[in-house]
């Protein structure tokens, strides 16, 4: 058993599709398919079968799954512990929602100044992704929604109350409205900072409650740009009211009176349980808490990110197991 054979395995297992497994991976359909046949002969088990269009996991499968996602976890754990070395920065990886990654910059900038030992890596994923990526240690620290409470695994604190609020150019037809209901922004022009809407966190959230489908959403690189098209009279957009101060104060942007706003948010550290979770990866946790970490980013810059960012540590043993894999698919 190998952890190129286990890591085919739990891509199978995770999008339900040998071919999705392969393209991950970058190699063929078949070295994915000898790889998992391999553990089939090994355990006496058929893991998974065909059910309609996707697999469906046998019972042993399912055990599996869960494990071989820990082992590999651990293996790159163990990757990055021997190539730690008193000389070389200690690497946390932290994923977050586009939003929080937008405005978390400050804060980790004023995390890696208290220790220059830190490199940290900060990767943007859907909320939704949380659990899997902290549990299967592809990720050491996740900010913003809370993972879910069936991840017993997983701590998890509050480190900030936001308030979101929908703003426009003064010249927006619902500006100065009422008591807007939700219902009516369905046929404005929606301007996003990310090119997927996240279900978990902030616009997504908010059309999913209300039960919005809007004709017309625009998508801008950055946070920052969809305000800027927002100041330009293109468009609504919600928007954290520490982000949009300045704007409103001076009349570039006004808020709309919608049913149900201001909405607040709570945005989480989570991190593996304690003793799983690497000491940094809980110290950021811990800083993330404090009036420091708050009062850095109430008054940091949008867009702010992390200059100690490095490539990801976990790609050369994935490059190194893809490898392995089309070596094996050749013998």
């Amino acid at each position: 058993m190998t952890l190129a054979q286990l890591h085919s395995f739990v891509l199978v297992a995770r999008h339900g599709s040998v071919k999705a497994a392969a393209a991950e991976l970058e190699v063929t359909e078949p070295a994915v398919s000898v790889a998992v046949a391999a553990l089939r002969k090994e355990l006496g088990d058929e893991l998974f079968v065909r059910d309609g269009r996707g697999i469906a996991l046998t019972e042993g499968g399912r055990r599996l799954a869960a494990l071989a996602s820990e082992i590999l976890g651990l293996a790159e754990q163990a990757r990055r512990s021997v190539h730690d070395s008193p000389d070389q920065p200690r690497r946390v990886r932290v994923v977050a929602t586009n939003l929080v990654a937008e405005h978390v910059g400050p804060l980790i900038e004023a995390f890696t100044a208290r220790d220059e030992g830190v490199e940290i890596e900060v990767e943007t994923v859907p909320g939704a992704s949380f659990g899997d990526l902290l549990e299967h240690r592809r990720a050491d620290v996740a900010l913003g929604p809370h993972p879910g409470p069936d991840r017993s695994s997983i701590a998890s604190v509050p480190f900030l109350r936001c308030r979101l609020i929908i703003v426009a150019a003064p010249s927006n037809e619902l500006a100065g409205r009422r008591a807007v209901a939700p219902s009516e922004l369905a046929e404005q022009r929606w301007l996003v900072g990310q090119p997927e809407l996240d279900s978990t966190a902030a616009t997504g959230l908010f059309f999913a409650r209300n039960g919005l489908a809007p004709t017309s959403i625009a998508t801008y690189t950055s946070h920052a740009a969809a305000l800027a098209a927002a100041v330009a009279g293109e468009g609504v957009i919600l928007a954290l009211t520490h982000s949009v101060v300045d704007e409103v104060r001076r009349r570039a942007l006004v808020r709309l009176d919608v049913r149900g706003t201001p909405i607040l948010e709570l945005w989480h550290a989570s991190t593996l349980g304690l003793g799983r979770a690497l000491p940094a990866a809980l110290a950021l946790q811990r800083f993330a808490t404090t009036s420091d970490a708050t009062q850095a980013i109430s008054t940091g810059r949008a867009g702010t990110i992390s200059t100690r960012v490095r490539p990801k540590v976990h790609v050369t043993l994935w490059r190194s197991v893809a490898a392995e894999i089309d070596a094996a698919s050749k013998q």
